[in-house]
């Protein structure tokens, strides 16, 4: 039986955040028995494995119970504050991952409270939904053209693709009602592994506020998600929502389901072309 450590990351105050099981040696664990850990404990569950090559430092797989995902933002942050905290990374501040979606990098910091996590997502693409698939994603959601901002829905990705809804209200995002079954059709037909609706908080603060509501990871809602958050971020940069520069964007999620969260993205630039960001957020050991 593989050691499972739980954590939850991106809490704000203490409390809330996404939890996450992780396994810190993964070593021996077939596919099956991963996506049972997932599925055993009903979240995104993290699994660190040895490289494969001399290129990187882990290879980090990640499993929801229903099938395992390219990329988890937090799970990732998460296994990396266990390593650290038990002397896993020998010292080291910066670390490269293998994912599925790619290499990341992980830059982790000593304070004193305890370790400090970022890691790297790439610059972000993003693409405006058509006037039809608009309109179906606004049906799911029960949504009017009048409850949103004068912007368009998006399609965004740094790993895996979200879609962005530009909701007028935080009370407005925070009253809306998920239907499983057609949130995995709408976004099979859009090609999205999410619903993103976002709303803003603070707009010179570059303070939002956003809900996930997953294709396909058998639950209906995130309390955080690391990685639509990196999307918005540029979703954000794309309508000029936050100015072009590295100040960091915090995104508030999971308020709706009782378990406030926070999650901090900062885009870099190269000049003024974005050139990629770093996802971080807090991290405490699950009661």
């Amino acid at each position: 039986m593989a050691n499972v450590d739980h954590v939850n990351v991106f809490t704000l105050g203490g409390k809330g955040g996404n939890p996450c099981p992780i396994v810190t040696d993964a070593r021996g664990l077939t596919p099956e028995a991963m996506k049972e850990i997932a599925r055993r404990f009903g979240h995104e569950s993290g699994f660190v494995l040895p490289p494969r090559n001399s290129d990187y430092d882990f290879t980090f797989r990640y499993w929801v119970p229903n099938h395992e995902m390219e990329m988890c933002g937090h799970a990732t942050i998460g296994a990396l504050w266990l390593l650290a905290g038990r002397g896993g990374l020998s010292g080291r501040e910066s670390l490269r991952i293998e994912t599925l979606s790619g290499p990341v990098t992980g830059f982790v910091r000593s304070e004193a409270d305890g370790p400090s996590v970022q890691i790297t997502q790439p610059v972000g693409k993003v693409v405006a939904l058509d006037a039809e698939q608009e309109k179906d994603v606004l049906g799911v959601l029960k949504l009017d053209r009048k409850d949103l901002l004068e912007v368009p829905l998006l399609n965004a990705s740094t790993s895996r693709v979200k879609t962005l809804i530009p909701v007028r209200d935080p009370d407005r995002l925070n009253a809306l009602k998920s239907d499983m079954a057609a949130v995995e059709a709408v976004c099979t037909r859009i090609g999205s592994t999410g619903l993103y609706p976002y709303a803003i908080l603070d707009r010179p603060g570059r303070a939002f506020e956003a809900r996930q509501f997953p294709r396909s990871s058998g639950y209906p809602e995130d309390a955080a998600t690391g990685i639509a958050a990196t999307a918005l971020g540029f979703g954000l940069l794309r309508e000029g929502l936050i100015d072009p520069d590295d100040r960091e964007v915090r995104i508030i999620q999971g308020r709706a389901m009782g378990s406030a969260s926070e999650i901090r993205v900062r885009i870099g630039f190269a000049g003024t072309q974005p050139v990629g960001c770093l996802l971080g957020g807090t991290v405490t050991r699950a009661a």
